[in-house]
């Protein structure tokens, strides 16, 4: 059987055109998936295969990916970008939902958790939670001085390193290209360095009580070798937050590049339990 199609589309929030992948049926439970401080091609291995059982929405967030728009300091918060995505379940018509994260998007995926009361299911993939973030490349650009006086080309050169450290495999020279594609203009530049300098562990820290609270069923999906979200952190939320599990797999930050079947194996498990 042929794999399921994977498309690009739009939802209008507010006047501002964001971009989404999307695959399966349409009758299938919604699985929302979120990015950080990448764009929604971290998800782009995994979806013919979520798309058997769900029906999935990759998110590029405001200024991010395929997305219209700019984000500003305060539009990209962790509780800000929140609501942008309830924002955007409700263009869709999408009530209830299974959510999964990576990167300052699983801070998104716990206050959704935490505060919506629409979440079914929760996936987090090396994703920001306690004080684990931000790291020091992302923080330094909590400095508006950091942040007036890095250029697009500054910004290009950083991104092109970390992508790489992100993945135990070598990326293509096409890879690189079509994961910094998104930041070829100032305005995308400044959307990424507001997203950096919004990074705050008080949004996760703060969540810590009501998640425990809620204690949605939740899969911790980590590539254990990744140097930025330490998979230590991962061990302490199973630990510390009820009705979570780990599963860790061969890889590094983002791991559906390094193992996109194992990924989507513990993703499609933990997502059918109890459907």
């Amino acid at each position: 059987m042929a794999a399921p199609a994977v498309e690009r589309r739009t939802v209008d929030v507010d006047g501002v055109p964001l971009s989404y992948l999307t695959a399966g049926d349409e009758s299938a439970p919604p699985l929302i998936l979120l990015h950080g401080t990448f764009w929604s091609r971290v998800w782009q291995p995994v979806l013919p295969a979520l798309a058997a059982q769900s029906r999935c929405y990759a998110l590029d967030f405001p200024g991010f990916g395929r997305s219209g728009g700019e984000l500003d300091v305060e539009q990209a918060t962790v509780p800000a970008l929140a609501q942008t995505v309830l924002q955007a379940a409700d263009a869709l018509g999408i009530a209830q939902f299974d959510v999964a994260a990576h990167d300052i998007g699983g801070g998104v995926a716990q206050q959704l958790a935490a505060t919506s009361g629409r979440i079914r299911k929760m996936v987090l993939m090396n994703a920001v939670m306690f004080d684990s973030w931000p790291v020091p490349a992302v923080e330094r650009f909590r400095d508006p001085e950091v942040r007036r006086n890095t250029t697009e080309e500054d910004l290009l050169a950083a991104r092109r390193k970390s992508t790489q450290a992100c993945a135990l495999r070598t990326f293509t020279e096409d890879e690189l290209e079509d994961y910094l594609s998104p930041w070829q203009s100032p305005a995308r530049a400044r959307s990424w360095m507001a997203m950096a300098a919004a990074a705050d562990a008080r949004f996760t820290l703060d969540l810590v009580p009501a998640l425990k609270e809620a204690a949605i069923p939740t899969r911790l999906v980590w590539g254990r070798d990744d140097d930025f979200q330490k998979i230590e952190f991962a061990r302490r939320y199973v630990k510390e937050v009820p009705n979570a599990d780990l599963v860790e797999v061969d890889g590094r930050h983002i791991p559906t590049e390094d193992s996109p079947d194992a990924v989507a194996d513990a993703m499609l498990d933990h997502l059918a339990n109890g459907r």
